[in-house]
């Protein structure tokens, strides 16, 4: 019995590292006759496994998804991704899967042999999370907005602008696009006739949904860019241009892509598209960047990098 169990176990591994098996092969992986994978087979099945088969010259196996979620096999390395997935997932920016993330890492943990214990905990241990500030998006909405993606059917949802203002929206939605603080929706909107992004926690879908469409090419060939773009200027409260006096590639190096868009400006200098929901965080986030810099626009951010400047002169005086 303990041995048709480890080669049981044997089989589902083989059938998860890749999608399809001719029966001659498990047998010989396996070290089996052809009627013992069979029969193997036949016990997955009754495991809750969906195992497809074919016959003939070209027949073999294919594992399907089933009605219930049967026990996986992961490798160390894969095990480690999943364990670290969901304690990110656990301070993250969707509400809802907090408590739900936790409960999966605790029944991983559990079940973990003891070297791969220790090489989650010294993760756990060695990395602290910081604390997100801004809104988190509703796991319902996620996965309102996925499924129309996948469907490519018609939304109609009430959005609110950074303004404060309410309007109803009919769009066909292209993409999700995740900047590691914001998820954002790049949709044609159809009373516009233009593409546009929106802010995701801002979204409240309207259902049912539909009708059909047929998709559209993405915007500059490419979701994220379009995003990043619009992110960068139009979707902040407060848009700027920033000079930064050291080579674009020096730049790029030190801020992160969804912080906005890098131009070459000759090659000892570069321009800076970005913005921020308040002026105070935009100036310590350019700051933080510690490299020479000079504001382009606007002329509200320059007053305030003079009074935070006033601020910090009178923090270093000597307090004798």
């Amino acid at each position: 019995m303990l041995e048709t169990s480890v080669r049981l176990l044997r089989l589902l591994s083989l059938l998860q590292s890749r999608p399809d098996w001719r029966g001659s092969e498990l047998a010989d992986r396996l070290d089996v006759t052809s009627r013992t994978v069979r029969n193997d087979i036949e016990r997955l099945r009754i495991l809750g496994y969906e195992v497809h088969s074919t016959t003939g010259t070209a027949g073999g196996y294919r594992l399907g998804a089933g009605t219930s979620l049967p026990p996986l096999l992961l490798d160390d390395e894969e095990t480690i991704a999943v364990a670290v997935s969901l304690h990110a997932a656990a301070g993250g920016s969707v509400t809802g899967i907090e408590e739900t993330s936790l409960r999966a890492l605790t029944k991983l943990q559990q079940m973990l042999p003891s070297r791969l214990r220790h090489r989650v905990d010294a993760i756990r241990v060695a990395t602290v999370a910081v604390p997100g500030r801004g809104p988190t998006l509703d796991a319902a909405t996620l996965s309102t907005l996925s499924a129309v993606i996948r469907d490519h059917e018609r939304l109609r949802f009430d959005y609110q602008g950074h303004d404060g203002m309410a309007t109803v929206r009919t769009v066909e939605p292209h993409r999700l696009v995740y900047g590691g603080r914001r998820w954002y929706l790049l949709a044609w909107d159809n009373d516009r006739g233009d593409w546009r992004t929106f802010r995701a926690d801002r979204i409240s879908p309207r259902v049912p949904t539909g009708p059909r469409f047929t998709p559209r090419e993405p915007p500059d060939g490419d979701a994220a860019r379009h995003v990043l773009r619009g992110v960068s200027s139009r979707a902040w409260k407060h848009p700027a241009q920033v000079r930064f006096h050291a080579p674009v590639e020096t730049v790029a190096e030190r801020i992160s892509p969804m912080a906005g868009v890098l131009h070459s400006d000759g090659e000892t200098s570069c321009v800076l598209e970005t913005g921020g929901e308040t002026l105070d965080d935009l100036a310590s986030f350019l700051g933080s960047i510690g490299i020479a810099f000079t504001v382009l626009d606007p002329p509200e951010l320059r007053r305030t990098l003079d009074e935070l400047a006033d601020r910090y002169r009178a923090a270093a005086r000597d307090p004798g």
